[in-house]
């Protein structure tokens, strides 16, 4: 497996594997188009590739002293091989090395797996946001202190 940096000419699988993870409330092209726009300025995104092949992907923003994960999505198939980690490992560094000193995120309420390796990595519920989502699910949201 290796991260490297997304860029615009990724963007066709990652739509597609953006469909298949968030059918409910899955980002535009467009969308993700403004945030690759932003980097480096203030984003952060990387995809995973596994045998030459995008499997996955994670997105960061950071302004001053704090930071957001805006997405990490892996393909089904590949889920459950560190590669989710590994993109959230990287998205910690690049956020400490930009100066954040907390980094927060939501997850869907009905997503258990997700919320588990969040908290496997320092995460701490801090509250709900009810109906957060385009189906009506409540996100939890979610922050973990960074050293600095």
């Amino acid at each position: 497996m290796k991260l490297r940096q997304m860029t615009v000419a990724d963007l066709p699988v990652v739509m597609a594997i953006e469909q298949a993870t968030f059918p409910y409330d899955a980002w535009s092209e467009g969308m993700m188009r403004g945030e690759l726009a932003d980097q480096p300025r203030t984003r952060h995104y990387v995809v995973a590739e596994a045998d030459d092949q995008i499997v996955a992907y994670a997105g960061l923003a950071v302004a001053a002293d704090q930071a957001d994960v805006q997405t990490i999505a892996v393909l089904e198939s590949h889920r459950g091989t560190g590669i989710g980690g590994a993109m959230l490992a990287e998205l910690l560094r690049v956020a400490g090395e930009r100066g954040a000193r907390e980094i927060f995120l939501e997850v869907r309420e009905d997503n258990p797996v997700a919320r588990g390796v969040y908290q496997h990595f320092g995460f701490e519920e801090i509250g709900v946001r009810r109906r957060y989502y385009d189906d009506g699910t409540d996100a939890i949201m979610m922050r973990r202190k960074l050293d600095g």
